[in-house]
């Protein structure tokens, strides 16, 4: 048998049965063509298995050749038509496509809601909150320099409760009406 019909035979490539051949896990006759039985009975002696993919069950390993009739030929399982070809990682290529797709609608969603204003720059928010706080350490740090010296001339405590209370609401309400 030549060696394109036994790649045809074994549903392989040509250039697979090439392979075989130079690797010694098959041997050709001196004419260079192939007896398929002992080339079926050597190929399946030694050559490994493929990995099957985790979605599929696993293949049953291929009968030694002892308990083989030799008038039976096992053939490799071939990939149907209709199966989506397989990454190197067993997805998919529509499932791979579908993850590419759903985090480039995702960039997109962030990128509408920068544009919009619905989102913003995270070291914008850490600036502004920084200056926002700083200010508002300062008016409260301010408050025993503003009042120092009149709450040194009051004796009534009651007057002087109600003096700092007051300086400290007012700081207060500064800094929570800032952004209004």
């Amino acid at each position: 048998m030549s060696l394109r019909a036994y790649a045809r035979h074994r549903g392989v490539s040509l250039r697979a049965v090439q392979k075989a051949i130079k690797s010694g896990r098959i041997a050709a006759r001196e004419d260079g063509r192939l007896d398929a039985d002992v080339a079926d009975v050597n190929w399946a002696r030694n050559t490994a298995p493929r990995p099957q993919p985790s979605s599929k069950p696993v293949q049953p390993a291929a009968a030694s050749p002892q308990s083989a009739p030799h008038h039976h030929h096992s053939d490799p399982p071939r990939r149907e038509v209709n199966d989506p070809p397989k990454l190197e990682s067993g997805l998919e290529y529509s499932k791979a496509r579908a993850v590419r797709e759903n985090y480039l609608a995702r960039l997109a969603k962030i990128d509408f809601e920068e544009r919009t204003e619905k989102l913003v720059s995270a070291d914008e928010v850490r600036v502004a909150s920084f200056n926002r706080f700083r200010q508002f350490r300062d008016g409260m740090l301010n408050i025993p320099d503003r009042l120092a010296a009149v709450l040194a001339a009051e004796s009534n405590p009651r007057q002087v409760h109600a003096l700092l209370a007051t300086e400290i609401r007012k700081a207060l309400t500064e800094f929570s009406n800032a952004n209004r």
